[in-house]
């Protein structure tokens, strides 16, 4: 559910107003409201430095560095030190790698020629006018006749190439039909020489980039909770009014119920004048959700999405029950719910405590899969609806068949798309009377009834009557504030919609063909696995095992991932759009304290 909110205007003199921020925050239960969405210079820079120091954390967390106590320096830099220390460091070691791939480039084009002296080269040509002039060429191509010719020395032949070099006087003319170089400017050693410098450089800078990897992570971290407490207090400055000529500063905000008498108390001790009133839908206050433990699971996988607004009602503990059975649908194997139970289980008790929650989804959805596993017969690729497993007994009378599981797909929708229905219902008589969630009444009428008629047929006349009156219902109450003609025209378009309602049920199938298709592979695992034991001799086991354990571990990786993507599209599309979800909801995020 949606924690009841309560929202707060505050004037305080200009002169307190500091003090009074600085104990709103040691307080820590408001939200500040939006008034001026525009970010101020001064937010923006600290938004800039924020950026810059949770980069540079990020970047030193990657290092993969061994684990040791970091050491506390005598003298330990501001955090912004480090960060410009850490960025300079980043900008050479970008420099130094962009010079050591042009010196390859050049060591590699220098090789072939062998180490010698580019000075002694040019002594030549200027003392004695003898130029030294390289080529190359195709081996294949290479003309014999050239060495008659010419003074020619052949320095290298790396097939398929042919490195030679010519003697020359500046005024000769060469008939060679080669690719003539430049000669090169260093020698190989003096080229080798720099890399090894270069080489020297970048390993300084890693070892030093370690070093504060070990050493100025928690500072820089502690840093960055001082930067974001700077970014609230300049977000709250731009969201403050001064008034009568800015000697008093106007506040608004948000609290839920649950804590506002902190609040009070602290205004109350530093006499500070307040409004409190419930907030209208137009003032768009934060999302705080409170579920049970068992729905609060599932708050994330609503997060993804968005929050509901503030007017109507959190969809989580709704969809909860509905997403945890079609994962375990969609993976439908109880071996592999056995494997996901147990290794949440096992990974929990050494988990950290923030990720414990999620872990407590997973053993939930493990669970899920057990049940419909073993509900469908499944267990790694096994079918246990076999008769060789007819010794399981009482057991089996509880397993279905394909076409069974076809036709719970099918039903699993119905009462999804049904439900949510009912959710929308209440919802819109919550927010604006039931008179405006007649439609949804008339949806669920109609939709019945055809069931009725065309699946149950349990009381089809009666049904025949019912069905009328759900389009009657959808015809003339679907806006309450049109005229007639108005209704009937916006209630025939709504009854156009009843083909998206078979187009969401169709979608369910999807829950189907998931679970079939890892059922599937993990038989054709199995397959080859038995033929690899009983077609290789020697080997034979120990292959047969190997491929069962990379099988499935890698057919429930898979598996699992469109375990988790396809209902949350059922949930997302099919479940939120039938149960009339706008969203829009902002969380709620307390002016307070972060060290």
């Amino acid at each position: 559910m949606i924690v009841p909110m309560k929202k707060y205007a505050f004037l305080v003199h200009h002169s307190d107003y500091e003090a009074f921020l600085e104990g709103v925050r040691e307080v820590g239960v408001l939200h500040v409201g939006r008034k001026n969405p525009e970010p101020t210079e001064e937010t923006t820079r600290k938004k800039l430095m924020h950026k810059e120091v949770s980069g540079v954390i990020q970047q030193l967390k990657k290092r993969k560095v061994e684990k040791q106590e970091p050491a506390t320096p005598a003298h330990q830099p501001h955090g912004l030190a480090i960060v410009r220390t850490v960025l300079d460091l980043n900008a050479e070691l970008e420099r130094n790698r962009q010079q050591l791939a042009t010196l390859d480039k050049e060591i590699s084009y220098l090789e072939p020629w062998g180490d010698f002296s580019p000075e002694v080269v040019e002594r030549l040509k200027n003392d004695a006018g003898v130029e030294l002039r390289f080529f190359i060429c195709p081996e294949k191509k290479f003309n014999l006749l050239w060495q008659e010719w010419y003074t020619l020395e052949i320095i290298n032949t790396i097939p398929p190439d042919q490195y030679f070099v010519v003697f020359s006087r500046p005024d000769d003319k060469l008939d060679i039909q080669a690719e003539e170089l430049p000669a090169p400017r260093f020698s190989l050693s003096e080229l080798k020489e720099k890399k090894a410098a270069l080489e020297a450089d970048i390993e300084a800078s890693n070892r030093e980039l370690d070093r504060h990897a070990v050493q100025s992570l928690p500072h820089l971290e502690k840093t960055l909770l001082h930067i974001e407490e700077e970014l609230d207090m300049a977000d709250v400055l731009g969201q403050t009014a001064p008034e009568a000529e800015e000697a008093v500063m106007l506040l608004e905000g948000f609290v839920p119920e649950t804590k506002e008498q902190a609040l009070i108390d602290f205004c109350e001790k530093m006499s500070v004048v307040y409004i409190a009133e419930k907030p209208k839908p137009k003032d768009n206050p934060p999302i705080l959700l409170k579920n049970n433990r068992y729905a609060s699971l599932f708050e994330p996988i609503g997060k993804l999405f968005a929050l509901p607004s503030y007017a109507e009602l959190d969809l989580t503990p709704f969809f909860a029950p509905f997403f945890m059975m079609f994962f375990g649908f969609c993976l439908g194997d109880a071996g592999y719910g056995i494997v996901v139970l147990l290794g949440a289980t096992i990974y929990k008790f050494r988990a950290k405590e923030e990720v414990k929650s999620l872990i407590s989804l997973v053993q939930w959805l493990g669970l899920a899969t057990i049940i419909f596993g073993t509900l469908t017969g499944t267990f790694f690729g096994v079918n246990l609806l076999e008769d060789q497993f007819a010794w399981l007994g009482n057991i089996r009378s509880v397993m279905i068949n394909s076409d069974q599981a076809f036709q719970l797909a099918l039903i699993l929708g119905v009462v999804q798309i049904l439900f949510g229905l009912v959710v929308k219902t209440l919802n819109l008589t919550r927010q604006h009377g039931f008179k405006y969630a007649l439609t949804p009444v008339g949806w669920i009428i109609l939709l019945v009834s055809l069931i009725d008629i065309g699946v149950l047929k349990m009381a089809a006349p009666f049904s025949t009557w019912t069905a009328w009156t759900g389009v009657g219902i959808i015809l003339l109450f679907n806006d309450p504030e049109a005229g007639i003609f108005g209704r009937l025209g916006k209630g025939l378009w709504e009854l156009y919609g009843i083909t998206g309602f078979f187009g969401d049920l169709l979608s369910y199938i999807r829950l189907f063909a998931l679970g079939i298709s890892s059922a599937i592979l993990g038989f054709v695992i199995n397959d080859i696995a038995l033929r690899v034991l009983h077609g290789i001799p020697g080997l034979g086991p120990v292959l047969f095992v190997i491929m069962l354990v990379v099988g499935h571990a890698a057919n429930l990786l898979i598996a699992s991932l469109g375990s988790f993507v396809h209902p949350l599209r059922l949930t997302f599309v099919e479940f939120y759009k039938n149960a009339g979800f706008e969203g829009g909801g902002k969380a709620y995020k307390p002016f307070e304290k972060k060290v």
